[in-house]
């Protein structure tokens, strides 16, 4: 074996690790925070502040008492509040013992002794955090995007193999074989239209162009080019790029992205040959579409064959600056759609309606990091906003050893006048952990199998 050929895989290890990393060190970072800061606004003492587990790297101890430290084991991390032991659920006596003789102010500053109102707020400020953080990326994501201008308006023109093309930069498309153009943001709307095109490889477009009013050819609004690669796909593995453009399928010619898609839906999971033009060569790839279960407008799942590939318009609309609020009404609007399909894919999941491969782990997470990070800052930056919304989703499930499960035993305290028995507690965390383990043992499982 030459040993050299095995150092960009290597590095693509790293590469992958990396960013998996530095995705799930700013997730954890954010959702610590949430508990550290809110304890610390409803008066609860944090003793340490770590962001991973095992031995520490580096360490630092602030004016408030609170030591912050990077561990070696970068799969997570913690908030130690005073109090915060074995003690503090009865499961050592001594310890126990010490907190019950110390004064009302001392206790009052331990996770023990505050009140349950501040209890509960520093549990729950952690998802909250996550929730908080993706709306913020998604909303900010918005807004250096902005929106599209009115009328649609070419901002750049993506190079295409052997097509006329008789739109300008700046033109103003007022309508496409004569039908109106409508608002381009409204996909419900665009995808009306495009069903009312004629399917054929270039079309008359009416375009406003220095005051004038002409008629130009060019091709069909959404060929076959390929806009974002989705991980851990078919097109992934074969090496397929943004900027690609698929001119044919085994060996017969498509123009339009709807053709292309038929043809993979058609396949049955039947290997296909690809002919892909890339910067002006041509190339030809095989490879074979997988089962893709979908979230549908209605609430659930629909199954079909795909190769991993998301499609584009053949130019850039131009754009103008979005309002904040709009923007941050978007970052709202796309974190509860993930909160709703998340919720959906597990119910779907545990009925039997779709595939329990839907659950990665660590492995899969890696993976994605790595081929998001690879496709560009702001790709990457999205992926850490999803995760963020699913961390934060995770932890409120009422599973004890979760904040959601602490939450839970805040509620019985708060309507029983008291909190659950030391044994109770003590059975209810271990069955909690056991069921923790056991979701990771399945999802590494889904990584290495599925």
């Amino acid at each position: 074996m030459d040993i050299f050929s095995l150092i960009p895989q290597f590095g693509g290890v790293l590469y992958t690790v990396l960013a998996f990393v530095v995705a799930l060190s700013v997730i954890v970072a954010v959702h610590e925070y949430g508990h550290y800061i809110v304890g610390r606004w409803s008066g609860i003492h944090a003793e340490v502040f770590s962001i991973g587990f095992g031995p520490v790297l580096w360490s630092r101890m602030d004016k408030r008492g609170t030591r912050w430290q990077v561990a070696l084991l970068p799969l997570g991390g913690y908030v130690k509040f005073l109090g915060d032991s074995n003690a503090a659920s009865g499961k050592d006596e001594a310890a126990m013992e010490e907190i019950t003789e110390q004064s009302p102010e001392e206790l009052r500053r331990t996770m023990h002794g505050a009140p349950l109102w501040a209890r509960a707020a520093t549990v729950a400020a952690g998802p909250v955090f996550n929730f908080v953080m993706s709306i913020l990326v998604f909303g900010l994501i918005l807004w250096s995007q902005g929106v599209s201008r009115e009328p649609l308006t070419v901002g750049a023109l993506h190079p295409l193999p052997g097509t006329v093309q008789g739109l300008q930069d700046g033109d103003e498309i007022v309508a496409i074989a004569g039908i109106t153009t409508p608002d381009f943001d409204d996909q419900r709307t665009w995808g009306q239209f495009t069903d009312e095109l004629p399917l054929q490889p270039v079309l008359d477009y009416t375009v406003n162009r220095d005051g004038e009013t002409l008629d130009v050819e060019a091709p069909w609004p959404f060929p076959p080019l390929i806009q974002q690669v989705a991980p851990r796909s078919a097109a992934m593995d074969i090496q397929l790029q943004s900027g690609d453009v698929i001119t044919a399928v085994d060996g017969e010619p498509i123009f339009a992205f709807e053709q292309l898609k038929s043809r993979v839906e058609a396949s049955d999971g039947r290997p296909l040959l690809l002919n892909v033009w890339r910067d002006g060569a041509e190339l030809e790839f095989a490879l074979a579409p997988r089962r893709t279960d979908e979230p549908r407008a209605d609430g659930g799942f629909v199954t079909h064959w795909r190769i991993g590939i998301v499609g584009g318009m053949m130019l850039e609309p131009e754009t103008v600056p979005a309002g904040l609020w709009s923007s941050l009404s978007g970052g709202v609007n796309q974190t509860i759609r993930i909160i709703d399909g998340s919720l959906s894919g597990i119910w779907h999941m545990i009925t039997g309606a779709i595939s329990t491969c839907n659950i990665s782990g660590p492995i899969g997470i890696a993976e994605t990091s790595g081929a998001m990070a690879s496709q560009g800052a702001e790709n990457f930056i999205f992926f850490i906003a999803v995760l963020s919304t699913a961390v934060g989703l995770l932890n409120l499930f009422p599973i004890p050893a979760l904040d959601g499960g602490h939450l839970v035993f805040y509620a019985y305290e708060a309507v029983a006048g008291k909190p659950p028995s030391d044994k109770a507690l003590r059975v209810l965390m271990g069955i909690g952990i056991t069921m923790i383990l056991s979701l990771m043992v399945f999802s590494v499982s889904n990584d290495l199998f599925c």
